[in-house]
């Protein structure tokens, strides 16, 4: 598997990247996970404008989902023609929310996107077997973990601490983990994870190597973000960038 990071910015789009999109490839398939707030913009750049192959939303805040809004422009009105609808899952409300985001009275994004549901469970998408289940975080909200040829890569999408991301992530390889708040502060409640506590379920996961995502610069310190996971995960770490690719 190889994941290349297409946007990494928390909350909404930074200075160095658009909000949260991750491609995972394998065996010539390409899956998208989320599809943040300026990430279309990466996708051209880094893998190609029509690169994907299925498309999984882990929630529907617009900072992990905006650009499938844009995407339709992309597939519905291309020169040579619509494309045919491109596999979608997602939260329950999903064709609903694209569609009012997309404007117009009455509209359907259905012609775009084969939209399927999410629910806590194991099931295929192209070659991964793919495992959700739901995270602390005020919205439906889907943690992800994905296998293929004895490799596993998890990602928390947007969590407060909770037993079903220790799930997820038992054993990854790579564990791809929000930290949005800092340590050392009153922080709100079930919405985000700081450095420290990344660090933790990191470690309580048994993972092979922690990325730090979801960071939001104008609101705090990478370098606390970082030493704060640190000092809970003895394992490699590093802060993910836009642009960035690993292989798994």
């Amino acid at each position: 598997m190889r994941l290349t990071v297409l946007g990494c910015a928390g909350s909404f789009p930074g200075p160095e990247s658009p909000c949260s999109a991750y491609l995972l490839e394998a065996d010539g398939f390409r899956l998208l996970i989320d599809f943040g707030s300026g990430s279309l913009s990466t996708l051209q750049r880094y893998v190609g404008l029509h690169a994907p192959d299925a498309i999984l939303l882990t929630h529907l805040h617009c900072d992990h989902m905006l650009d499938a809004v844009t995407y339709v422009v992309v597939r519905r009105y291309a020169p040579d023609g619509p494309y045919p609808p491109l596999p979608m899952y997602a939260p329950s409300g999903a064709p609903d929310r694209l569609a009012s985001a997309y404007g117009q009275e009455d509209s359907t994004v259905e012609d775009v996107y084969q939209f399927y549901g999410l629910q806590p469970g194991t099931f295929p998408i192209g070659p991964f077997t793919v495992t959700v289940d739901q995270m602390n975080h005020p919205v439906e909200t889907y943690g992800v973990r994905l296998e293929h040829g004895g490799r596993v890569f998890c990602y928390s999408s947007d969590t407060a601490p909770c037993d079903a991301l220790l799930r997820l992530a038992q054993g990854a390889d790579v564990f791809l983990c929000e930290a949005s708040y800092m340590d050392g502060v009153e922080n709100p409640p079930d919405l985000h994870l700081t450095g420290r506590e990344a660090g933790e379920a990191a470690t309580k996961a048994g993972v092979g190597r922690l990325l730090l995502t979801h960071l939001v610069p104008a609101w705090g310190s990478e370098s606390h973000t970082v030493e704060s996971a640190a000092g809970a995960y003895a394992g490699p770490l590093e802060v993910v960038r836009a642009g960035a690719s690993y292989e798994i």
